[in-house]
């Protein structure tokens, strides 16, 4: 059982017999003596996607549960289910787009690298890399000599993400995305 202190982002905990994942961890530390730290979560259920936020001490106990990591690629979106293969074992599991919407910016077909969370052999969630490759379709040309100035253009990734990107780059390069801020980092 994991102590509110301990949480991070991404860990799945049990919540009056409901499965949250840790989205953010806020830490308040009250300036007067013998005042506790405060710790401000906001939890995701899984898969349902409903939010909840709690204010917790360090000492507060949280359910632990038994979660399987298995690696996992897209194979097809078919309406609103995508479909992922366990890349050791080959089996499929379907989810709703609902479910794992904050991913979906990040993910294409044949993506490999995405960890499925499991509980109980029930697909919760999905947890990407720092970083991704995405292909750029879409932007304005690029402009000879751009390298020197640090302006950026918007660019329409395979995934229809839009980022800003530096003048340089054109349509078919591959482009490093970081997941948990949506910018761009470096070409591929």
């Amino acid at each position: 059982m994991p102590y509110a202190r301990e949480l991070k982002k991404g860990q799945i905990v049990a919540i009056d017999s409901q499965y949250y994942l840790v989205r953010q961890v806020d830490t308040k530390r009250p300036s007067a003596r013998g005042a506790q730290t405060l710790y401000k979560v906001r939890f995701c259920s899984v898969p349902a996607g409903k939010i909840l936020s709690k204010t917790l001490t360090g000492d507060d106990l949280l359910a632990d549960i038994n979660l399987l990591r298995r690696p996992v690629s897209l194979l097809y979106k078919e309406g609103n289910e995508y479909t992922f293969m366990d890349n050791e074992d080959y089996t499929q599991y379907a989810i709703n787009a609902d479910i794992i919407k904050d991913v979906l910016p990040y993910i294409h077909e044949g993506q490999e690298n995405i960890t499925a969370l499991f509980v109980e052999d029930q697909l919760l969630c999905l947890e990407l890399p720092g970083s991704v490759s995405l292909k750029i379709i879409e932007t304005a040309p690029a402009v000879k000599g751009a390298s020197a100035a640090a302006r950026s253009k918007p660019a329409l990734l395979v995934t229809g993400l839009e980022v800003q990107v530096p003048e340089y780059l054109r349509e078919g390069e591959w482009i490093k995305i970081n997941t948990e801020t949506g910018k761009f980092m470096s070409r591929s």
